[in-house]
C-alpha cells in the first residue's frame, strides 16, 4: 500500500529511541516524511549508521546516535543533539527488552530488574529529562510505545507484560501532570507486528497458525501500521488527545 504522507510536522524536532529497525525505524521514517527533523538511535553503531544512511537516501532530515537508554550519559547525548538543532517537540520512547521467557512469577530478580530498568525506568527518565526542552515547544509530545501484552498478558512473556502495563499507568499520570502545559502524553500499544522481536512467532508456521486466528483482522501487522498513529499523535491533529493508550492490534482483545 502506498501513500503520500502529509506534511504535518514541518519545523518539528523529534527523538525516537530504538529506531534503527522495526517499529522504531518505521516511526522515525514517517515523522521525517511528514517534515520533522528526527534523531534516531540504537545501542550499536553499525545499526545506527545503516539506518541513518537509508533514511538520508530518501532525502529525509535525520541524524543518528548510539544510545543505550539505561545509560544517563547516552540519554544526555540525545538531548544535547536536539538542542544543537533547535530544541525538541516530540519524544517517542520505543526501547524495550524481554530477557526471559515464562510466567511472571517464574522470573528471576535479575531479569525483572533488567526488564523494568529498560522498559519502565528508562521511559520515565527520558520523559523527565526531555521536559526542559518540551516546555519550550509550542506543542510538546511524549509518546510511549507499550504493547497489547500490557492489556492482555502473555503467558510466555510475563514480566515483559507487566512492564508494558506499567507504561499505561505512567502515560495516565504524566498526562494529568502536563496537560496544563500543553504537553500531551499518550501511548501506543501494538499487537503482533512483523519485527525481529516477534520473529519467534512470525517466522514459525505453526505459531502463526495459532496466533493469527486470535486477530480478528486475520493478519500480522506491519511496522508502518504503527507509524501512522504516532505521526497523528505528534501532530496538531492530535493536540486534544492526551492520557490515551491507543491499541493498534487488528481487533485483538484489549481490556485490562
Amino acid at each position: 500500500m502506498s501513500y503520500a504522507p502529509l506534511k504535518r510536522l514541518t519545523g518539528r524536532i523529534a527523538i525516537v529511541t530504538a529506531s534503527t529497525d522495526g517499529i522504531g525505524f518505521a516511526i522515525a521514517q514517517r515523522l521525517a516524511q511528514e517534515g520533522a527533523k528526527v534523531i534516531i538511535s540504537s545501542r550499536k553503531q553499525n545499526n545506527v549508521d545503516k539506518a541513518t544512511k537509508s533514511l538520508k537516501n530518501e532525502g529525509l532530515d535525520v541524524r543518528g546516535l548510539v544510545c543505550h537508554v539505561a545509560k544517563a550519559e547516552d540519554r544526555k547525548k540525545l538531548f544535547d543533539e536536539a538542542t544543537k538543532i533547535g530544541g525538541l517537540d516530540i519524544l517517542v520512547s520505543n526501547a524495550a527488552v524481554s530477557t526471559t521467557v515464562g510466567g511472571v512469577l517464574d522470573c528471576t530478580e535479575d531479569h525483572w530488574d533488567k526488564i523494568f530498568d529498560v522498559n519502565v525506568k528508562s521511559s520515565f527518565l527520558l520523559a523527565k529529562e526531555a521536559l526542559p526542552l518540551l516546555r519550550k515547544s509550542k506543542a510538546g509530545r511524549i509518546i510511549f510505545i507499550s504493547s497489547i501484552a500490557g492489556f492482555h498478558p502473555s503467558e510466555f512473556l510475563g514480566a515483559y507484560s507487566v512492564s508494558k502495563t506499567a507504561l499505561l499507568g505512567l502515560t495516565k499520570a504524566a498526562a494529568v501532570q502536563l496537560a496544563r502545559e500543553n504537553i500531551t502524553v499518550n501511548s501506543v500499544a501494538p499487537g503482533l507486528i512483523e519485527t525481529k522481536f516477534a520473529e519467534p512467532i512470525t517466522s514459525n508456521e505453526e505459531m502463526v497458525k495459532i496466533a493469527v486466528p486470535m486477530i480478528p483482522m486475520g493478519r500480522v501487522g506491519k511496522p508502518r501500521d504503527i507509524s501512522g498513529i504516532v505521526a497523528y499523535l505528534a501532530s496538531d491533529d492530535g493536540s486534544y488527545v492526551t492520557g490515551e493508550n491507543m491499541i493498534i492490534a487488528g481487533g485483538m482483545s484489549s481490556r485490562l
